[in-house]
């Protein structure tokens, strides 16, 4: 066999599964959604790193907050739905509550999409859903990653991820350590599941197919109610922040209410929820009849309808209910703030 017979049928990228020119088509297509006229964002799209302008003139100590996270196995049940740029959603929005509650503003993101097999319409709708639900919070995409690999995935899934920069005045963080006696804890609904409980969910549906095209309420489906994006609640908190003086913040995430408001109680503050409080959304209620779930592990795996808790002074729960009601969060108190050992307990009985 000659030496350009045996050139001509050697290996190659594309024969081992990467295409780069159907990767850098791709590329070009994203380049269309981190288009911005933010003039912090110094970089075209393409450039080795993301050049973002640090002067906060607004900020008299500037402290930046960062954070990475991933929206769990939801993103495998998005894609199994073929609705995986909805993901895009729940990435940026958990991700930016998480930054917001430390006080701060966000400021710009990262993504990294990491599939079995580049399938260039998924990519550029998944990127362009990120793109814009950062730009629904003032803050810009300005890069990232795309990695195509083969047998490292099967064709047709994706690992996503992203970062965040935000920055927060010192004097302004938000960190719980102000929380006191007396403070009310307020309940900010959620619309959903959000971006937690979804291997439970994937169970349930495994074991009961049928529960995907259930109606939950309204006229509305299981699997599109557990397919909605995680509620941000960014905006709605900056003008917090200008209205009142917040003493804490915790986004309900994995570990429910108890597992996330602690992370931000000071020694000597014991905060006391009321589960009959709490107004408990339709589909978690199905939830936990289809899965025979019990109510503890219900609020120890599910937010349960309460997306975000907000620590404030009795005194302002009015003005702090009335600010994050005006941007469509329903607010209402669920808590007390008491002397006491670092921790969470509960009263009452949750009202299925």
């Amino acid at each position: 066999m000659s030496e350009d017979r045996t050139k001509k049928d050697g290996m190659t990228y594309e024969k081992a599964g990467v295409s780069i020119s159907n990767a850098d088509d791709t590329k070009r297509l994203m380049s269309k959604s981190l288009e911005t006229t933010n003039p912090r964002v110094l970089n075209k799209f393409g450039a080795f790193g993301s050049l973002v302008d640090g002067v906060f003139s607004d900020c008299k100590h500037p402290v930046l907050v960062l954070k990475m996270e991933e929206p769990g196995s939801k993103q495998l049940l998005a894609a199994q739905a073929k609705r995986l740029a909805g993901v895009g959603y729940d990435l940026v929005n958990h991700l930016i509550n998480d930054v917001v509650v430390m006080g701060a503003r966000p400021i710009a993101v990262l993504d990294t999409i990491v599939c079995g097999s580049l399938e260039k319409d998924v990519v550029v709708q998944l990127v362009a859903a990120v793109a814009d639900a950062c730009r629904a919070q003032d803050c810009d995409l300005v890069g990232g990653e795309t990695s195509e690999q083969p047998r490292v995935l099967p064709s047709g899934s994706y690992i996503l991820s992203a970062a965040a920069l935000g920055v927060v005045d010192k004097e302004k963080i938000v960190d719980g350590s102000a929380i006191r006696p007396g403070d009310v804890v307020l309940a900010v609904a959620s619309n959903g599941l959000h971006t937690n409980g979804y291997t439970l969910v994937r169970s349930l549906l495994d074991a009961h197919p049928s529960l995907a095209s259930s109606e939950v309420s309204g006229g509305q489906s299981f699997l599109d109610a557990v397919l909605e994006p995680h509620t941000c609640y960014s905006r709605a908190l900056q003008d917090l922040f200008k209205a009142v003086k917040v003493h804490g913040l915790a986004h309900i995430t994995g570990g429910g209410i108890a597992g996330n408001l602690v992370r931000i109680l000071p020694e000597g503050a014991h905060a006391e929820i009321d589960r009959s409080a709490i107004a408990v959304l339709p589909v978690f209620r199905t939830i936990r009849e289809i899965g025979s779930v019990s109510d503890d592990e219900m609020l120890n795996s599910l937010n349960c309808g309460v997306g975000l808790t907000a620590i404030v002074r009795a005194e302002d729960v009015r003005e702090a209910t009335a600010v994050l009601e005006k941007h469509g969060h329903r607010t209402y108190p669920i808590g007390v703030v008491k002397p006491g050992k670092a921790h969470v307990s509960f009263t009452g009985a949750l009202r299925w």
